[in-house]
């Protein structure tokens, strides 16, 4: 877990169990702590590739499937157009039309290092 994103695990012991300092704690604790975190957990969704809960999955599945009853209803689609955009394809990435996730923040350990992204950056842009 640590090598997968020890941030996200960091995150969760300190929400989980309060433990804000997981160097503090013997190996074997940590181990237990870190196998009791929830499915859902950000370790634990980062480790299986995932980005949306099952929750949130179902969610956006039901949403998809109300807007198609409720598009089929219509003009558009009684005549198979303008067909509405899919919630759950979204979320998975699949949407080509659909804004893609938020990159994961970068963070720097000084303002030089800064600096030079900010430079590479619109030197890029131009």
């Amino acid at each position: 877990m640590l090598a997968t994103d020890r941030t996200a695990l960091a995150c969760d012991l300190a929400e989980t169990y309060h433990v804000m300092d997981m160097t503090a704690l013997p190996v074997s604790l940590l181990a237990t702590l870190a196998a009791g975190l929830r499915g859902d957990s950000r370790i634990r969704m980062a480790m299986a590739g995932e980005n949306v809960t099952t929750q949130e999955t179902l969610l956006a599945a039901a949403v998809d499937r109300l807007s198609s009853l409720a598009w089929m209803q219509t003009k558009d689609g009684a005549h198979g157009r303008n067909r509405p955009p899919s919630v759950l394809a979204a979320l998975a990435g699949k949407d080509k039309n659909a804004k893609q996730p938020h990159e994961k923040p970068v963070a720097y350990d000084t303002p030089a290092d800064f600096e030079r992204a900010r430079a590479a950056l619109l030197k890029k842009a131009r």
